[in-house]
């Protein structure tokens, strides 16, 4: 039988305390009625004796320390789970907000997750195509990876995040079942309306489950919305057998909603203000991607988060490249020159690549493609800095080249237009197109019969 508490000891802020609990847990679900008629929902986050501190997710408002009812459910933070929740909008903890009725549910889980057990994992392996050939060709996603895109404020990390929510698929020849789960932390009115438009004028909509948490929603709603999506993700792939694609939107909002609850508790702050154990929480949510052995479906993540000033030593995105396979940089300069997506390719890398691509899974060619690609890209930076000191006219024909292809290379292989959904295919052989301005001698990182097969083509 649950014990309903009358009143309250404190407010302050999101976070609420209660004095004289039994039997109560870390993480356990609270549920409040205000003034007799309106329903709020909390969670315990830290216990002392008879006390408990409790975050409030649709904040604190209207209540005071007389006219609150508190009642503990005896369960953690669950989501009815079922297949119809795709092509449906729901907000931060899960629940519906596009006036279509409630989900029926198969089935309830914690949104905590269970632990994966390393044992069961398997290797991940095979690719998932975006369209987008800065990333299919040169950090290629694979399924069941993580793999975060580095942006900064003012840089079209979310139009990116719509063209591959559009884009997205397992390749040309599979017919397994693939969906994408899109949460959005902490974005504005207009974004949030962008997503929405986007995603139903394109078509997509009926294979993506959306979760939407507001600027002007909770704080610590925010903290919850994550592991609800992940949540869904884990039910399709791990007991429906789909691929899942996961797209998280702006764990910068996720970082600074824990920074903002931890100020409240009192917590002894680390690098940035930050709480210390910012990266044990981040880990939580990253390491939820995977293959299970045994299990047909995948979770693939590409966290997306905004650099404090484009620092990518900033706590948020050093502590992320440690725990995920690589990452995706975007890079204003490029931005400024009207390319998009402004894909930074020199400190960019997937290091799960290598073992989803060529025979088998893309073409032979691509990782000899990709690794020519990068070296004459980087040969690129050194003939830009030596023309600024002696001048374009002054440079050997070969830098001259190597100018040409620089400015081809950013134009027409990073770049390209928002609805532009390319193959593995056209981008491969565009880069084989590319490679063709410089002389064959120059591409000494592709083998001679690969060279052969696929250079000759583009000449």
């Amino acid at each position: 039988m649950s014990i309903e508490y009358l009143g309250l000891s404190s407010i302050n802020g999101p976070l609420i305390a209660l004095e004289g609990v039994q039997d109560a847990f870390y993480d356990e679900i609270v549920e409040f009625t205000v003034n007799q008629n309106e329903h709020k929902m909390g969670r315990i986050i830290e216990l002392y004796g008879d006390k408990a501190v409790i975050q409030v997710f649709e904040g604190t408002e209207n209540m005071s320390l007389k006219n609150t009812h508190t009642r503990l459910t005896g369960h953690p933070m669950e989501i009815g789970l079922s297949e119809e929740m795709l092509g449906r909008t729901f907000n931060g903890i899960g629940e519906p907000v596009d006036d279509l009725g409630p989900v029926l549910s198969e089935t309830v889980r914690d949104v905590n997750g269970l632990p994966l057990n390393p044992v069961r994992r398997e290797y991940p392996r095979n690719y998932i195509r975006t369209g987008v050939s800065a990333i299919d060709g040169l950090t290629t996603l694979i399924r069941g990876q993580k793999l975060p895109i580095f942006s900064g404020n003012g840089l079209p990390h979310d139009q990116l995040a719509a063209q591959i929510v559009k884009q997205a698929s397992l390749g040309e020849d599979s017919e397994e079942e693939f969906a994408i789960v899109f949460a959005a932390m902490g974005v504005k009115h207009d974004v949030a309306d962008f997503f929405r438009r986007t995603f139903e004028e394109s078509g997509v909509s009926d294979h993506v489950a959306m979760f939407l948490n507001l600027a002007n929603d909770p704080v610590v709603e925010r903290l919850i919305t994550p592991k609800v999506a992940l949540t869904v993700a884990e039910y399709l792939a791990f007991e429906k057998n789909m691929h899942i694609l996961v797209i998280l939107t702006d764990m910068t909002s996720f970082a600074e909603a824990m920074r903002e609850v931890s100020s409240s508790k009192g917590e002894i702050p680390s690098r940035k203000g930050f709480p210390g154990y910012l990266y044990s929480e981040l880990a939580t949510i990253y390491e939820r991607a995977g293959i299970v052995e045994g299990v047909n479906g995948s979770v693939t993540q590409l966290p997306i988060l905004t650099m404090p000033n484009d620092d990518i030593t900033h706590p948020i995105p050093d502590l992320t490249g440690y725990i995920t396979e690589g990452q995706i940089v975007l890079d204003r300069g490029l931005h400024g020159q009207s390319i998009y997506p402004p894909v930074s390719v020199l400190p960019s890398l997937s290091r799960l690549m290598k073992d989803g691509i060529g025979a088998g899974y893309t073409r032979e060619d691509h990782q000899d493609l990709a690794n020519q690609l990068f070296a004459s890209y980087a040969k690129v930076g050194e003939a830009r800095n030596l023309a600024s000191v002696i001048g374009e006219d002054e440079l050997s024909d070969l830098d001259k080249k190597y100018l040409e292809f620089g400015k081809e290379f950013e134009e027409r292989y990073i770049g390209q237009g928002e609805n532009e959904n390319r193959t593995i295919t056209e981008t491969l052989d565009l880069g084989w197109e590319l490679l063709s301005i410089l002389p064959k001698s120059e591409l000494d990182r592709v083998d001679t019969k690969i060279l052969e097969k696929y250079a000759r083509q583009a000449d």
